[in-house]
């Protein structure tokens, strides 16, 4: 657990840099690419499965989780429409990722490499959960952003904690349900897994909104 806290605060630590950058460069792109590096970096370290407290998680659990809180980020600090931007170019991120994974796997390895059928373990895509992965972004992505403006909206601009956690933990719902049963209804018993990797992302949730609030007196004060 120490390291999984560790290893979380970091990259939430990472956004906090970004939203100082963004709050000095007067722009939203440090926050945007953030994003995207984030949902590719989840992509790639989701090949190995790991466990937290009990549960197995892909490695990509934090970094991916720690994505709506950028967007949370974007929709608090600047608007609505920077953070379906940001959606956007981690989509885009995310096309090129699988583009160029696909041409790699394909390509005849030199005679003195002898790490062609590891690098095909690792990397080889399987359509369906290309598919799952690609779907439940984009409706988990673009529910958190329209959720945050919602609840923004109902209590007049307070309880910043209360618009943080509540538009993540159902989007992250809707992610790991949707993920998961794409991928690997029919293959696995899905309900377990939905369940672990919900109670993991809901304890990532509740860890990042301190960082919220530190991101936002960056914002409002500059230091």
């Amino acid at each position: 657990m120490l390291v999984f806290a560790a290893w979380a605060l970091l990259i939430l630590s990472f956004c906090v840099a970004a939203s100082y950058i963004a709050k000095r460069t007067r722009s939203s792109d440090f926050l945007v690419a953030t994003f995207a590096a984030l949902v590719v970096i989840a992509n790639i370290t989701a090949v190995k499965i790991t466990t937290i407290a009990g549960f197995a998680v892909p490695a990509a659990v934090v970094a991916y989780s720690v994505t709506f809180l950028l967007t949370d980020m974007l929709s608090e600090f600047y608007s609505k429409r920077e953070a379906h931007r940001a959606v956007w170019a981690g989509f885009y991120a995310n096309v090129i990722l699988v583009a160029v994974i696909a041409v790699a796997v394909h390509l005849p390895p030199a005679p003195f490499w002898q790490h062609q059928e590891a690098f095909e373990t690792l990397f080889s895509l399987v359509p369906r959960i290309v598919l799952a992965s690609m779907l439940a972004y984009l409706v988990s992505q673009h529910f958190d952003v329209i959720a945050f403006h919602f609840w923004k909206q109902k209590t007049g601009g307070k309880y910043l904690w209360l618009r943080n956690n509540a538009s993540t933990m159902v989007s992250q719902f809707i992610d790991t349900s949707l993920f998961i049963t794409i991928a690997f209804y029919g293959v696995f018993p899905i309900s377990g897994m939905i369940l672990g990797q919900y109670v993991v992302k809901l304890a990532i949730a509740a860890l990042d909104t301190p960082f919220m609030y530190l991101s936002r007196e960056i914002y409002r004060r500059g230091f």
